[in-house]
């Protein structure tokens, strides 16, 4: 390689690094224009948006006070409205103050010009008084010297004279008072028994009760004769099982398509009746079924009998009474009386008790509560031992009845006298229903006494669980504790039950007494 050349290089590498800064200076110049154009641009874009939100903060703004100056409107008109109506408001009141003010006025004036006349009076009486005192004064004077007067003409002390016209005056006055009262005793007696007369015409035209008698017996219907063979069972079990559970005499005759069912207490003839009839529609005749059914007719029917218990309570137009004076109200359904039933009854009672003690100046409401309650204790006496006016007095006591309401209870049967027009009006009330012709028959009630009495012979023992009078009295089915006596036992328990009827009870024919025990065993298999 020459010098030449050798000195050469290097400027060629010069020139080239030169050209080289020259060309990458004009690349970066280029470059950043590139970016300061797209930096302006970014910056007028952040511009227009800046001014685009400013636009839209000036239209919410713009709304804003839009919206509040109407809403400042709206409250503004709110505020002058109840102002407005407030100024009527205060100004009325102020009228009606005005007046009052004025009537208060007019009311003192009134007032003092009568205190002026009472203050004129009071004078005026004071000095009439004063006058009255001078004339005693003169008045005992003139009497003095007139009985000084009669001592001297007619020789008798002040005393004597003045015994001696007494005792004229006594005699008078005793044969016009005598005269009087027998005057007046005979008006009032007269007056007394025409108005007792309207009194019970308009009490008895005003409530006219139907009467209803009881039987003994229910007949149910059959669908064909072959239910009755079903209905007695292989070897009698339902029957006897129908008769043993629901202690009434099922009779199965020769009747055509129909059943008796024989029993004096109307409330299990009811029962019987009801679950032989479910029994037939079931179709499932057997001893369990009866049992199941005789429980569920039974609850029912005191469903029922509450249910009609509120009714009676309702319809009398009563205040809130005891629950359980209102089963027994409605357990009056299922009661005879000589025939007559219990509840129709007492609702006559207290329907005629009402309109006596209102024609009488009475409670009418207290009257019919009364009437009501007056044999509340029949609903009792199947169950426990007692008249059924004990009974009815105890129940009511037990729930604080009124005082009126005991009074009557008693009074009824003469047990005590009536002290008020509301227990005598439910004694008048219990004549008229009992007393009116037909209403009861006395062979009935001595046949019920019968029957009843032989159930509480067979009761009082404590082997005994149920005592049941059937066949018209003429059979007592008694149904004992199988852990208490033994089948021994069973029979001299009838023989003596036997020979206490026959020494404390009349009856016509003979008396069947029936024993019966039973043990039953139940296991299940699971």
């Amino acid at each position: 390689m020459s010098v030449g050349e050798i000195i050469s290089l290097p400027i060629v590498l010069i020139l080239g690094l030169i050209i080289g800064y020259c060309i990458a200076k004009k690349i970066n110049d280029a470059h950043f224009k590139i970016h300061e154009e797209q930096a302006k641009a970014k910056a007028k874009a952040i511009e227009y948006e800046a001014e685009k939100i400013l636009q839209n903060a000036d239209k919410v703004l713009e709304n804003a006070k839009t919206s509040e100056t109407k809403i400042e409107l709206r409250y503004k008109k709110t505020y002058e409205e109840l102002s407005n109506n407030l100024q009527k408001d205060f100004n009325f009141k102020l009228l009606e103050l005005e007046k009052k003010e004025h009537n208060l006025c007019v009311m003192q004036e009134s007032f003092n010009k009568e205190k002026q006349v009472v203050e004129q009076l009071q004078i005026q009486i004071a000095d009439e008084k004063q006058e009255n005192l001078k004339l005693k004064e003169y008045y005992d004077l003139k009497t003095k010297e007139l009985l000084k007067t009669i001592e001297n003409v007619s020789g008798l002390t002040q005393e004597e004279g003045k015994e001696l016209v007494l005792n004229n005056v006594k005699e008078q006055s005793r044969a016009e008072i005598a005269h009087i009262v027998r005057k007046y005793e005979e008006e009032a007696k007269s007056q007394a028994k025409a108005k007792a007369g309207y009194i019970l015409a308009q009490a008895t035209t005003r409530y006219a009760g139907e009467y209803v008698s009881e039987r003994l017996i229910s007949v149910i219907n059959l669908k064909s004769d072959d239910l009755k063979g079903r209905i007695i069972g292989k070897e009698g079990r339902n029957i006897k099982t129908l008769e043993m559970v629901l202690g009434v005499d099922v009779i199965i005759d020769d009747t055509p398509n129909a059943i008796i069912i024989s029993s004096f207490n109307v409330l299990r003839r009811a029962i019987a009746k009801k679950v032989i009839e479910l029994l037939i529609e079931d179709g499932r005749i057997q001893p369990a079924r009866i049992e199941e059914l005789h429980e569920r007719v039974s609850n029912e029917f005191e469903e029922e009998m509450f249910n009609s218990g509120q009714e009676v309570v309702m319809d009398l137009g009563l205040t809130k009474m005891a629950p359980e004076l209102i089963r027994l109200i409605g357990r009056l359904k299922y009661r005879a009386s000589y025939g007559q039933n219990a509840l129709t009854h007492s609702l006559e009672v207290a329907h005629l008790a009402g309109i006596i003690a209102d024609e009488c100046g009475g409670n009418a409401r207290l009257a019919r509560r009364a009437g009501i309650l007056h044999d509340i204790g029949k609903a009792l006496t199947h169950d426990y031992e007692g008249s059924h006016v004990d009974l009815g007095a105890m129940i009511c006591k037990r729930h604080k009845e009124h005082a009126v309401v005991l009074n009557a209870i008693y009074a009824h049967h003469g047990h005590e006298e009536a002290t008020s027009i509301e227990a005598a009006a439910v004694c008048t009330a219990d004549v008229l229903s009992a007393a009116r012709p037909g209403a009861r028959r006395e062979v009935l009630e001595a046949f019920l006494k019968r029957v009843s009495d032989l159930e509480e012979i067979a009761k009082k023992r404590t082997q005994v669980k149920k005592a049941y009078a059937i066949n018209a009295g003429r059979e007592i089915r008694i149904i004992v504790n199988a852990k208490l006596i033994n089948d021994d036992e069973s029979i001299l328990l009838a023989k003596e039950i036997a020979q206490e009827i026959e020494s404390n009870m009349q009856f016509p024919g003979e008396v069947k007494v029936n024993v019966i025990r039973e043990t039953r065993a139940v296991e299940i298999a699971k």
